[in-house]
């Protein structure tokens, strides 16, 4: 199976998996993952978030899926318990699509290192 194919296998898998948990089946885009595992590292799973804490969850996730590639390493928690991340290495300049590569990717090894997805 060629790389691309097991990737997009793998995708399939974890968007299934968050389509059953988060959204009665209903399709999920890149923004709803992100938000969920932001949530799920924030450790915050029963509460109400403000609009900008939202922005704040995507970032976490972003930060959280990307630091095994050297992009982000986790520096502390807050006051409050949210976790910050340090700036490692620029992101290279990318298209959409490969921004959208990348972040499936990125969430794809993240899901495989839960165990979540095979």
């Amino acid at each position: 199976m060629s790389r691309d194919e097991q990737l997009k296998e793998r995708w399939a898998q974890t968007t299934a998996f968050f389509q059953e948990r988060f959204s009665d089946g209903e399709a999920m885009d890149l923004d709803a993952i992100l938000f969920i595992i932001g949530v799920q590292e924030l450790g915050q799973l029963h509460r109400k978030f403000k609009k900008d804490e939202k922005y704040q969850l995507m970032h976490i996730a972003i930060c959280r899926v990307l630091e095994p590639y050297g992009y982000y390493e986790f520096s502390h928690f807050d006051e409050d318990k949210w976790p910050h991340y340090e700036v490692k290495e620029n992101l290279p300049p990318l298209k959409a699509g490969e921004q959208s590569l990348l972040m499936k990717e990125a969430i794809v090894q993240y899901m495989m290192e839960a165990e979540v997805i095979d």
